[in-house]
């Protein structure tokens, strides 16, 4: 079976803006120029998989119910855009809870990659935490995008917005992707 190329994303701060443990639809507002960057990668046949640590299923802030509401209607909008996600993968445990798929941990990944043949070393992982890169470390995730103000270390690259990283990767995607 030909291992496939993918597009790890983390869901706030990357898909939807953080207003901090967004779990309502009415709280959910799509980052600036993520249909354009999603498109980019689509264009180029990446997989797509959203993974994201949601502990406030685990501090009790929200049900996993009210994750599994706010997830098929984010599906549908994006959908709505010729955009289709794989898999939405999450860590509903609390930091202190020390599971094996919050990121950094590679669950998550290991878990996708049970499903498909993923050639890591043609993937890439956007994120806006520290957490999210070191995953791509760990996972062996060969490219990684770091969004944000606050410096991160060791991504292959960062933009402070996801507009800032759609318009370069726009201009060198013969090149990167």
């Amino acid at each position: 079976m030909k291992k496939q190329k993918a597009l790890f994303l983390d869901r706030d701060g990357i898909i939807n803006i953080d207003h901090g443990y967004v779990s309502k639809i009415e709280d959910f507002e799509f980052t600036e120029d993520i249909f354009e960057l999603l498109h980019l990668f689509i264009q180029k046949e990446y997989l797509l998989f959203i993974i994201t640590n949601q502990s406030g299923i685990g501090r009790g802030y929200y049900t996993l119910n009210d994750f599994n509401t706010l997830t098929e209607w984010m599906l549908q909008k994006l959908e709505d855009q010729n955009i289709s996600i794989q898999k939405v993968t999450y860590c509903p445990h609390a930091p202190e809870d020390n599971c094996h798929c919050r990121k950094p941990q590679t669950g998550m990944i290991e878990d996708i990659l049970k499903q498909y043949a993923i050639n890591l070393s043609d993937s890439w992982l956007i994120g806006d935490k520290q957490s999210d890169i070191d995953l791509s470390h760990n996972a062996k995730i060969q490219h990684s995008i770091a969004i944000g103000s606050t410096t991160i270390q060791n991504a292959s690259y960062q933009f402070d917005t996801i507009s800032d990283c759609y318009t370069f990767l726009k201009n060198t995607q013969d090149k990167l992707l």
